[in-house]
């Protein structure tokens, strides 16, 4: 129960540090610009003719959260080793693991903030037909998992460095590969010269290939299981490099 409470006190701390400051504000105006114009106007929502959000608008989610989501994530621990509390931090009465867990969750729910904050494009969509809205809180579903396994990857890329723009850098490039390794050309280019087996290898590493599922309405527990455990394996992987910080 003290561990639950540890893992609280650390998540409202760390929400209240994103809204006092205008790095929570920025984030989600640009994401909620990004998400309007990309579905009207870029993803040809009205040119369609049809009552769905697949397309128009959460296709371009693995893109959006790709320079987003590392910005909100370069800081958690970064930021604490620049100024010299992460020693303070870990040397109070918590773990290091709810220390961890506590900053992600907070980031999280900051992201699930914003992705809520979109809630206009589906008022529009189900005034303009009769969507389907089992399919839409599906694709909301998916997104926030994907948006949490950049978040983690983004965890390892703040623990592992002082400077947030190197950490940002990084995080960039990590997901970058999780996007491409199912991105369609380049499954095609794959598929040229490697056998079927690597390219399956390959694209089950791939965040659009489990967010798929997702867009289409299909709760498929192995996304799900995926997300969770790439999630689960990045927190671990925090927790090993701020162990190490602290023997150091």
């Amino acid at each position: 129960m003290n561990g639950l409470a540890n893992i609280k006190t650390i998540a409202k701390r760390e929400l209240g540090a994103y809204f006092t400051s205008p790095l929570a504000y920025v984030f989600i105006v640009i994401f909620l610009l990004l998400c309007g114009f990309f579905t009207f106007m870029v993803g040809g929502f009205f040119q369609r003719g049809e009552a769905s959000l697949v397309r128009p608008f959460f296709d371009w989610h693995p893109w959006f959260y790709l320079f987003l989501v590392p910005a909100v994530g370069m800081r958690l621990w970064a930021e604490e080793r620049r100024v010299g509390t992460i020693e303070l931090l870990l040397t109070m009465p918590i773990t290091a693991w709810q220390a961890i867990v506590g900053k992600f969750l907070a980031s999280w729910l900051f992201l699930g903030l914003a992705l809520l904050l979109t809630f206009p494009v589906v008022m529009t969509v189900n005034y303009l037909g009769s969507p389907d809205n089992g399919v839409i809180l599906s694709g909301y579903i998916g997104s926030w998992l994907m948006a949490g396994a950049y978040l983690a990857v983004s965890c390892i890329t703040s623990a592992m460095t002082r400077t947030q723009v190197v950490s940002f850098i990084i995080s960039v490039v990590v997901c970058l590969f999780l996007i491409l390794a199912g991105f369609p050309p380049v499954v095609n280019l794959i598929s040229s010269w490697a056998s079927p087996t690597l390219v399956d290898v390959v694209t089950s590493f791939s965040v659009i290939t489990h967010f798929e599922g997702f867009q289409k309405g299909i709760l498929d527990s192995r996304d799900v299981l995926f997300f969770l455990s790439l999630i689960g394996f990045s927190l671990f992987t925090t927790g090993v490099i701020l162990r190490g910080h602290r023997a150091g």
